[in-house]
């Protein structure tokens, strides 16, 4: 069965596996690059295409890029803007030329955003926020879609390779705004081959696999540039045991930044993988695979491996309680909002690099 994903909507991606399969993508192991990473070395990363071009690069010091963009809708981030932008700072740090776009068309055609609004957002909160995640602002080159007539010349040209019915067919419509949207994602994938044509690298969710794929179609046909390379990562859950964190469900998800008070109410009542009775959690241990709480911990606040697996056994035991896990988690996190916060501060001090046409 065919599983239909939406880049713009909500929908679930219920079996990582069967969209290995339905996308041609190939599974993830920590030895496929060197010093993988937290998100790498943890499954968080499942799944990439025509990675060993991208490993060939770093092994051997060619010249590649990394690309992702910012949609500017909102006056926080969530936790998979989060694992993006440290894939990125990753490849940034194993010599990608880096660029990161911020999408104002995308958000005044898509999601009713003005471009003045969308752009004000990015330059005062956005744009600090992923730099104080990771990124080096001095290898960086950021830019607004509607301001680069460069981004605009390549999607006219995918325009005319690119039909109706394929558009239907990956995202199942082909209303006038999605595909204009669509259309600029290419331009944006494709930009910095316009400089140098070169292998590229573009970290996601597993949500943004179809602009992925046509792009890679796109790039069959033209036969202007080398076909980009992506690496995808499975979503931080919902607190509550859902398959991902949703705006749509405020009380079960947590966004950067986050208060203390919001932070401490919100991991209180997460699922964990606790037992029924203190006694039956003693006797029989907890179920860490099932506790939202130690994912949190996984994915985003312990970086040692030897920290994380102590946690896991401890749990798993039945010698740390549910209430000690969330006590932790909340220690934890907060820990890590403040430190967010405070890059955050210094980062909007910073002035960054932006693109120049190149006409």
């Amino acid at each position: 069965m065919t599983v239909l994903i939406d880049p713009w909507g909500s929908s679930l991606i219920e079996d990582y596996e069967k969209l290995l399969k339905q996308f041609g993508l190939d599974s993830f192991s920590p030895s496929h690059l060197p010093d993988p990473d937290r998100l790498m070395r943890r499954g968080v990363i499942f799944a990439s295409q025509d990675l060993r071009i991208i490993a060939d690069c770093i092994k051997n010091k060619k010249p590649y890029y990394a690309l992702t963009g910012i949609m500017p809708t909102s006056d926080k981030i969530h936790f998979g803007n989060k694992m993006v932008v440290e894939t990125m700072k990753y490849f940034q740090d194993h010599g990608a030329k880096t660029y990161v776009l911020v999408a104002d068309l995308e958000a005044a055609a898509t999601r009713g955003i003005t471009i003045e609004e969308a752009q004000k957002r990015a330059k005062e909160f956005h744009i600090p926020a992923y730099l104080a995640l990771g990124l080096d602002p001095k290898k960086t080159i950021f830019y607004f879609q509607s301001l680069n007539d460069d981004v605009t010349k390549i999607a006219f040209q995918a325009s005319r390779k690119i039909t109706a019915n394929e558009f239907r067919a990956t995202y199942g419509s082909y209303e006038p705004s999605r595909i204009l949207s669509a259309l600029t994602q290419i331009g944006d994938m494709l930009l910095p081959q316009e400089v140098k044509k070169m292998p590229g690298i573009i970290p996601v969710g597993m949500d943004q696999a179809p602009h992925i794929r046509l792009c890679r179609d796109y790039i069959r046909r033209s036969k202007k540039y080398q076909l980009i390379s992506s690496i995808y990562n499975k979503f931080t859950p919902s607190l509550d045991g859902g398959f991902k964190m949703s705006k749509s469900k405020p009380e079960s998800a947590l966004d950067l930044p986050e208060s203390d008070e919001i932070i401490i109410k919100r991991l209180m009542k997460a699922k964990t993988g606790g037992r029924q009775t203190l006694e039956e959690h003693r006797r029989l241990g907890g179920e860490p695979e099932k506790c939202m709480i130690f994912e949190l911990l996984k994915q985003h606040l312990i970086e040692d491996d030897k920290e994380l697996k102590k946690v896991y056994n401890a749990y798993k035991s039945g010698k740390m309680t549910s209430m000690e896990i969330k006590q932790l988690g909340i220690e934890k996190m907060t820990e890590f909002m403040h430190d967010f916060e405070k890059k955050l501060k210094k980062a909007q001090k910073v002035k960054v690099k932006f693109y120049k046409n190149r006409n």
